[in-house]
């Protein structure tokens, strides 16, 4: 079926072939209470989908109240009784039939309806599935014109849905519908001759005239407000919707200086927000008016709502802060559809929650028959799977924000079921469960940016203590188990490399790479000096180009005695000559070289033999010697002119700057990785080492002929490198990788730090190698296998269970790999029974299975009786009952700045104390205002405070995460400035509509409130007699109200709508509750809300907001 993101791509032609391809209707299986086959429609004109039977509608949504088209991919049985249930199919049939299937969930309360389909071919169903999503997409962001309209329809096409008219007769059944009762005489006579009606019968342009007849009568006294006070406008005519006009100026300076609209100053964009409430296209030009109609239209519209939308946009810088800075909008019970006893568990629950933003849901865990399930412990309600909790949960979690979801474990299971809880965790969520800290080193906890797509686990873990409290067997004394020598395959330099290695309390400790020359794999000593720049080999011209070169090259130079060079001698094969300059003169002097025995042996005169010709010049380089009556040394060489020069040696870099030495090096996870870098002052180079994980930088200078490293000087750079790879540089470091281009190709395709088995390896000083220990591997946390890899070699691989890193090596003897092996073996499987008779201890007492508590990283489950002391990965759990309430803060101070300071450091969840069996839900400010992060409520029981928690969590676009106010975060901060708000209520249109036509009135507060007579936080207008279409509440009687606001940041601006029943008790009907900070002054519709915080579709109050800053 089509993803979302290719929804979102459609272009127009392939959504109007889909939009009338679902008018069409499609024949397919719906599943009510029977399932029967139907024609499922959709109207465009009222927004609805229809399921016929022939001529008949069965059943009608309104696309308004779609919350989600699932794919589903469940089939449904009949029974005898026609009662239908879910069942489990077979793969074939899954393969056959879950791409038809689909589920249409609706509704206006917290658990949605929902009506199953499956469709006749995958097209079909991929139609249904787009088509849908498409429309609630787009009917949420429809202007209210086009909901008005929509809406009218469907009222005149709920008469009689055969005919596009509504005669008088119909029309006064259907008005109490809709909240007017009709006034006495000849009210409705009149106006259908003023609207032309023909025989008593309204068309629907005539019935459209009639509705803005209606709702503007009753209200046409409000635009008295508007030809007073600054920017006033004069309209000539009030008495019909469209008997005056307002220019495109007026209503500039409307927006600009009454509604304090920055945006206003551009007239286009005015001009736009003006032609989506004009009716007539003619007036649609570049200098519209507005009628006096339309005007109030827009005033009462969601464009001119009270909220300010920047405010719901996500900030993504504000979400780089760590999860303890944030309030984090958290379920109570969140399988629960009812009360706290009797009501049924449900995964919807947690599919609702999730999709409502809800970052932190609760799992109530007790053994099941089989497998752990979810309920409320030892009460009536029932019981779901913790496992199709699990998959539920993977399905929605990331579907409304892409932040963390925390699941809040409430653990009641044995071992054996919280390993079973483990697994399930593990194989439904994957890589999206975080199981290790994403800092180690870090001392607060990461950011939501950090943590986006990621499930974590609130649970109980074992402490340290817990841990370290091993079964052993306990050994007077350590024994060595093994030693010798073991040769260790190096994976950067691709061979083998002999250690000395010792096992020691279940420890493989090795030393460092025993070097030794290798006539098969490396140069025998003696031909060494074919790469010293000194040896220039056979020159043409022998003797004779020897004495020209040394002439030209130190007659320029002021010529020093002791300049030489070497070449191979003219006459004899295997002898060399020695071409010296001294005294102006040049001299030449036999190197003899003679072989015995396999060994290789230079010499000037037989007193003095060498092993190899570089040997024999750096002897002579350091030394007089007497040679036919001369005294003298060797001092600077003439390098040959055909030298290959450190500019082509692969670790040498002309042009490369620390930074992408630094780079280059990070690349290669090796100690004594490095490479020699040309710097920007002439005649200096830099030697760049990796050592202990960082990168040192070591000067090089150029004197005359001479490399000086730390005042040890050489004849190149490469005999700096062969040396410093024998001996020690610094801090034990050896140059031992060159960083060579081929290896830097290397790192780009292969991930090199899978070979890392010394950076991490720590190796204590009382060690049984000393300071030759190089590396240290836990055989105990090892996997051991031996086979045959690397051409043919029998090969013991060690690997790291936690970090997957391998030590791999051999012996020269085949017989001794296997006594290793058996070694390493009986050490790994006598761990493997310790351990778990350790962990089964450990578990025994703690109550807590070990794969449970491995996976608890940030959300760790404490029980405090104090919060002076605490970790930042820790979560306490309070009772709502616990926290101080505002107004009773005598004696509390010193415990409110302590857990304030706790909060902005570690987490503290806040949940409803036991006492609530109804649900009911506690006062969520108090818990806020002392940074509480996870207040956890009943999302199912719509009552006030989960009206304040949605509207605290509808700013940041819904993620779930609000940055507290930064004087909660930081202590340095100060509150902001108090704020003055004075609020009038208006009037309202398209009040709910309850059985008979109400009588409203409505309720404004500030929440919290600081006062202590209520007419400090609240005030209520004047009930309205027998209208909830188009109430009004003007005159003396409803004079406005201002608040004093103490804590902006935390503070909540309420309308509640109630009706008046034939008790004289008050009804709740509808709300509306917004944060302060987001409030826009000026004349402001107020969208309004039911008791589950879904919005009614047209009801709104008109108020007028004015603030100020105290």
């Amino acid at each position: 079926m089509m993803g979302g993101n290719e929804r979102d791509e459609l272009i127009e032609d392939e959504r109007s072939r889909i939009i009338e391809y679902l008018q069409t209707g499609t024949e397919m299986m719906v599943y009510q209470k029977k399932a029967e086959r139907l024609t499922v429609q959709v109207l465009m004109e009222t927004m609805q989908v229809a399921l016929r039977s022939g001529d008949k509608i069965v059943k009608m949504l309104d696309i308004f109240e779609l919350k989600e088209v699932r794919p589903d991919f469940k089939r449904f049985k009949e029974s005898r009784w026609n009662v239908f249930r879910i069942f489990r199919p077979s793969e074939k049939e899954i393969q056959q039939d879950s791409k038809t299937c689909f589920t249409i969930f609706y509704g206006s309360e917290f658990i949605l309806e929902s009506l199953r389909l499956n469709a006749d071919s995958v097209e079909d169903a991929d139609k249904w599935l787009t088509g849908l999503e498409l429309l609630r997409q787009e009917t949420l962001v429809a202007h209210t014109p086009e909901i008005i309209e929509s809406w009218l329809r469907k009222q005149m096409y709920s008469v009689d849905q055969t005919k596009k008219s509504i005669t008088l007769k119909e029309l006064k059944s259907l008005l109490p519908q809709i909240n007017f009762i009709v006034p006495s005489g000849r009210f409705l006579e009149e106006r259908f001759v003023e609207v032309g009606a023909k025989d008593y019968v309204l068309d629907f342009q005539q019935f459209n005239k009639f509705y803005n007849l209606l709702v503007f009568e009753n209200q046409k006294m409000l635009l008295e407000e508007f030809e007073k006070g600054s920017a006033a406008f004069t309209m000539s005519n009030t008495d019909r919707p469209d008997s005056s006009v307002l220019p495109l100026d007026d209503f500039q300076n409307f927006l600009l200086n009454r509604q304090k609209e920055d945006w206003a100053k551009d007239l286009n964009k005015v001009q736009e927000l003006m032609t989506i409430f004009i009716d007539d296209t003619m007036r649609k030009s570049n200098n519209p008016k507005f009628t006096v109609g339309e005007f109030l239209s827009f005033l009462f519209s969601k464009e001119n709502s009270i909220w300010d939308e920047k405010f719901s946009e996500i900030c993504p810088l504000d979400m780089n802060n760590p999860l303890s800075h944030y309030w984090i909008n958290s379920s109570h019970n969140t399988y629960l559809i009812g009360d706290q006893l009797r009501s049924e568990s449900s995964t919807e629950a947690y599919v609702r929650c999730l999709r409502l933003g809800c970052r932190c849901i609760e799992l109530d865990c007790w053994n099941g028959p089989d497998e752990p399930v979810i309920y409320h412990g030892r009460t009536m309600t029932s019981k779901i799977k913790f496992k199709d909790a699990v998959k539920a949960i993977n399905d929605h979690a990331f579907i409304t924000s892409e932040y963390p979801v925390v699941l809040s474990i409430e653990e009641h299971c044995d071992i054996k079921q919280q390993k079973m809880m483990a697994q399930m965790l593990r194989d439904v969520f994957q890589d999206k469960l975080l199981t290790k800290p994403l800092d180690p080193e870090a001392e607060h906890l990461p950011s939501p940016n950090q943590l986006k797509g990621k499930i974590i686990i609130k649970h109980q873990k074992i402490k340290e203590s817990d841990r370290t409290d091993k079964i052993r067997n306990a050994k007077e004394n350590s024994v060595v188990e093994k030693e010798g020598e073991l040769c260790i395959w190096d994976s950067i330099d691709k061979r083998f490399y002999k250690h000395d290695c010792v096992i020691l309390d279940n420890k493989l400790y090795y030393s460092e790479e025993k070097w030794e020359e290798d006539t098969d794999n490396t140069k025998d000593d003696s031909d060494l000096y074919l790469s010293e720049t000194w040896f220039h080999g056979r020159l043409a011209g022998g003797r004779r180009t020897a004495e020209k070169l040394l002439c030209d090259f130190c007659k320029g130079r002021d010529g020093i005695d002791g300049t030489f060079l070497v070449r191979e001698s003219d006459t004899s094969i295997r002898n060399y000559s020695i071409s010296l300059w001294t005294n102006g003169r040049i001299q030449h002097y036999r190197i003899f070289c003679s072989s015995e025995n396999g060994h290789t042996s230079f010499f000037l005169t037989n007193k003095q033999c060498f092993p190899s010709m570089c040997a024999l010049i750096e002897y002579y380089r350091q030394n007089h010697i007497e040679y036919d009556g001369f005294n003298w040394r060797l001092t600077r060489f003439l390098p040959r002119l055909n030298f290959v020069s450190h500019h082509q040696i692969g670790w040498f870099y002309s042009n490369l700057s620390r930074a992408e030495a630094e780079d280059y090096l990070l690349r290669i996870p090796r100690d004594g990785a490095f490479l020699i870098r040309q710097r920007e002052e002439p005649g200096t180079f830099a030697l760049s080492v990796r050592a202990e994980g960082a990168i040192k930088h070591f000067l090089i200078f150029r004197d005359n002929s001479k490399y000086v490293l730390s005042d040890t000087s050489f004849s190149s750079l490469e005999e700096m490198v062969r040396f410093f790879r024998e001996h020690i540089l610094k801090d034990k470091i050896k140059l031992r990788y060159p960083v060579t281009p081929q290896l830097l190709e290397r790192s780009y395709t292969e991930d090199l730090s899978t070979y890392d088995s010394e950076l991490y390896s720590e190796v204590t000083e009382d060690n049984p190698l000393g300071v030759q220990c190089k590396g240290v591997v836990d055989i105990s946390k090892c996997n051991v296998v031996r086979k045959a890899k690397h051409a043919g070699h029998l090969v013991v691989t060690l690997m790291d269970k936690e970090n997957l890193r391998q030590t791999e090596f051999t012996c020269e003897i085949l017989e001794q790999v296997d006594e290793w092996y058996q070694v390493i073996l009986n050490i790994i499987q006598r761990e493997q029974s310790l351990e778990k008779k350790r962990i089964e201890e450990m578990e025994s007492k703690t109550k807590i299975a070990i794969e449970m508590s491995d996976m608890v990283v940030y959300c760790q489950s404490t029980k405090k009786s104090t919060f002076e002391k605490y970790n930042y990965k820790e979560v306490c759990s309070v009772k709502d009952n616990t926290i101080p309430k505002e107004g009773n803060e005598t004696g509390v101070e010193k415990s409110d700045s302590i857990l304030l300071e706790y909060n902005r450091t570690a987490l503290t969840r806040v949940y409803p104390s036991g006492v609530r069996v109804d649900s009911s839900n506690f006062d969520p400010c108090p818990s806020w205002k002392l940074g509480c992060q996870m207040v956890a409520l009943n999302f199912q029981t719509a009552d006030k405070f989960m009206q304040l928690n949605s509207a605290l969590f509808s700013l940041n676009g819904g993620t779930g995460y609000v940055l507290k106010p930064e004087w909660i975060r930081n202590p340095t901060e100060k509150k902001p400035p108090k704020q003055n708000i004075r609020i009038r209520v208006i009037a309202a249109r398209h009040l709910p509509y309850l059985e008979h036509v109400i009588s409203p009135f409505v309720q404004v507060e500030l929440w919290p409130h600081t006062g202590s007579q209520a007419d400090d936080y609240s005030f209520k207008t004047t009930m309205f007699k027998d209208n909830g279409l188009n109430p009004v509440w003007l005159g003396p009687m409803n004079p406005p109200k201002c608040f004093k606001v103490d804590e902006p940041d935390l503070a909540f601006l309420r309308f509640v709508v109630f009706k008046e029943d034939t008790f004289s008790d008050a009804k709740f009907l509808a709300h509306a509750t917004f944060p302060i900070r987001g409030i826009r002054s000026g004349y402001r519709s107020v969208p309004l809300k039911n008791g589950f915080n879904e919005n009614l579709n047209l009801a709104s109050l008109l108020v007028h907001v004015d603030q100020l800053e105290v």
